[in-house]
């Protein structure tokens, strides 16, 4: 792998949610991608989807990437991470059970596999129903 690094080319800006990519010299072994989301008004982030090329499984690029956007997320000063995913793997990553911080699943059926990772700031995270941008909004109950 040659390099971590947020993506976006011209459209790139410090606000603009972070896409993140693992490149090596034959293409991306791995992407993620964070979109606008909101706890009842605030604005945080949705991540995913995720996804490494199957040649590059297994060989920690899904965790590079993550923690790449975590890490971007962080440094934008967004309060936390929501997605939809498997609790033994997104654990690592410092997520956590939607409820346990106060913020309701956009589908009730998703149980312990909605989760967040919340960010240490000055002001307590946001608390309430998760709302995904509009373009994902209608999926799935989300």
């Amino acid at each position: 792998m040659r390099a971590i690094r947020r993506t976006g080319g011209r459209r790139h800006s410090p606000t603009r949610p972070p896409r993140v990519g693992a490149h090596y010299a034959g293409g991306i072994a791995g992407h993620v991608v964070c979109t606008r989301a909101h706890v009842e008004a605030v604005p945080v982030l949705g991540l995913g989807p995720l996804a490494v090329h199957p040649a590059h499984q297994r060989r920690g690029v899904g965790s590079a990437v993550v923690h790449a956007a975590l890490g971007a997320a962080e440094a934008l000063g967004e309060p936390l991470v929501a997605l939809l995913g498997d609790p033994a793997y997104y654990s690592r990553f410092g997520f956590e059970h939607s409820e346990t911080h106060g913020v309701t699943a956009p589908d009730p059926k998703w149980g312990e596999f909605f989760q967040v990772r919340v960010f240490e700031r000055p002001v307590p995270p946001p608390r309430g129903p998760f709302t995904y941008a509009k373009p994902f909004s209608g999926v799935d109950g989300g």
